[in-house]
């Protein structure tokens, strides 16, 4: 086995045991054995933040048993309590979305992010959720005890993002609207095959399968990047047009984690922070700071990308 897999999984193994020995019933996981529960992996995610490349042998390890551990505790359509330490049960029904579902919402990459937060909950206290989809980072993130804004602009996905808040009593201020530069409305394409990639129009050169497009409201993100300390930036392709119009003032009190979507908008964003104090961190080089333009995600397969003025991204 990778000595790197190896101390990896040891570290996640041992806490475990320890959970286990103070009377959780969380799954033991170790190399051989299947993953059948979440409970242990956010909490020990940090202190193995340099594994959590796409690419490394700890995270290839990880994301099939991940998925099948998802599907065995979200998979049901009625809105059952599941526990998913450590945020307490979690309300989470099976939701489709064309060819893909709800159960693809739970990915490591994002269980990554929940770490993150988890890590964060006294760091931070205001986060805004730009493209907030069903919910799921909305409620999280309201379950670390932030105060939390989260902008939606498909209204099939809104009413889904509403009812589950109320399910798990989280709160919210939830708005119909997608996230720009300026005010205004704009045509929105919904892929009808897989509505998590629904976007406005013109942002994506071939979206695939059967369209539909409807006007939607644009809020500028910047009133709102200012209110916050923490924002989730997931707005299919128009993330490069709204990082680059930003002013370094608004990174003084504000962080970032980021979905870049293609290799132009990694080039944009890059270029834009380059000579400026602002710091780019990415998951794909485990969490170490963009040196140059091959250290960018460059797609959701990449991971994240961490903005901010600090000097490292803060897991502790």
């Amino acid at each position: 086995m990778n000595e790197e897999l190896a101390s990896a999984l040891a570290i996640l193994s041992n806490h475990v045991d320890a959970e286990n020995q103070s009377g959780s019933d969380m799954a033991h996981m170790s190399p051989g054995n299947s993953v059948d529960a979440l409970d242990g992996l956010i909490e020990v995610l940090p202190d193995i933040r340099e594994n959590h490349a796409p690419a490394s042998p700890f995270y290839q390890y990880l994301k099939p048993r991940v998925i099948e551990a998802v599907a065995k505790r979200f998979c049901g359509e009625e809105p059952q309590p599941v526990p998913l330490a450590p945020f307490g049960a979690l309300k989470f029904p099976y939701f489709s979305m064309g060819n893909v579902n709800s159960l693809d919402l739970f990915g490591l990459d994002e269980l990554i992010l929940f770490a993150f937060y988890w890590a964060n909950r006294k760091r931070y206290q205001r986060v805004v959720d730009f493209g907030a989809n069903i919910g799921l980072h909305s409620n999280i993130l309201s379950k670390c005890g932030f105060e939390v804004r989260s902008f939606e602009p498909d209204p099939v996905h809104l009413l889904e993002l509403r009812r589950r808040l109320v399910l798990n009593g989280c709160a919210a201020v939830v708005h119909e609207a997608a996230i720009s530069t300026q005010k205004g409305q704009h045509s929105f394409t919904r892929v009808l095959g897989n509505t998590m990639g629904s976007h406005l129009s013109g942002e994506k050169a071939a979206p695939y399968g059967d369209l539909e497009s409807f006007e939607v409201a644009l809020e500028p993100a910047a009133p709102h990047m200012v209110w916050a300390d923490l924002v989730k930036m997931d707005i299919e392709g128009h993330e490069a047009t709204v990082l680059c119009d930003t002013a370094a003032e608004i990174w003084r009190d504000t962080d970032a984690v980021v979905e870049v979507g293609s290799a132009d908008n990694a080039a944009q964003i890059f270029a834009h922070f380059e000579n400026s104090t602002v710091n780019l961190f990415a998951q794909k080089v485990g969490w170490h700071r963009v040196e140059q333009l091959d250290d960018m995600p460059t797609s959701h397969r990449d991971g994240s990308l961490f903005i901010s003025m600090k000097d490292a991204m803060p897991w502790v």
